[in-house]
């Protein structure tokens, strides 16, 4: 499956800030390309397309998994776009990382792909899990995964937790205690623009 390589403070700089990509900030903050040159101004198409690259990259999807996305939010009764963040915020990768049991959404994935991780006491290996409530989400007992987690944490910071987590640090256990609602989402960006961007490819 394809993921992106490149320069990840290039891509902060054109899209902003993407908490899940990176926790790194740019130094400078006009948008990359020819020094000096005034970025162009973009059209409704390329607003759109902005803000569906901020999904894809801060969540680490690709193209046909954010559709997917997308066609099972419009399944489901409510509104699209709230929907559509809840089933990315939602996701086993994402709840790790809101934890603060990982920097990014990508090291949080590869916890998760290498076993470290266990969901309601069994080892979880996919990242694109749907938690729902009363879930927990652990480390394994070993002495490895603990330390990596451990050091990972230390590197990250974060101490506090979205009000649909809570988390203990002694034992590295988090609970998803409701589903996320949209003041909790952690990335900025107008879903309704996602929604539109879509509503003739889907």
């Amino acid at each position: 499956m394809s993921r992106y390589r490149g320069p990840r403070l290039r891509v902060v700089r054109r899209l902003g800030e993407l908490p899940g990509f990176t926790p790194k900030t740019p130094k400078k903050q006009a948008p990359p390309g020819q020094h000096g040159k005034a970025p162009k101004k973009l059209s409704q198409y390329g607003i759109r397309l902005q803000e569906k690259q901020k999904l894809r990259f801060n969540y680490g999807i690709t193209e046909s998994q954010l559709i997917r996305y997308v066609r099972e939010a419009r399944r489901v009764k409510g509104s699209t776009g709230e929907i559509l963040l809840q089933l990315l915020e939602m996701r086993l990768d994402n709840t790790v990382f809101r934890l603060g049991l990982a920097p990014t959404i990508a090291a949080a994935r590869q916890l998760i792909r290498h076993g470290h991780v266990l969901v309601n006491n069994q080892k979880a290996t996919i990242p694109s899990y749907q938690c729902r409530g009363k879930d927990t989400v652990s480390i394994q007992q070993r002495k490895q995964s603990r330390e990596l987690v451990t050091r990972f944490m230390e590197e990250s910071g974060r101490s506090s937790v979205p009000p649909h987590l809570t988390f203990t640090k002694e034992t590295l256990t988090g609970t998803v205690t409701a589903n996320i609602d949209r003041q909790s989402v952690g990335l900025k960006l107008n879903e309704l623009l996602v929604v539109e961007f879509y509503s003739r490819k889907v």
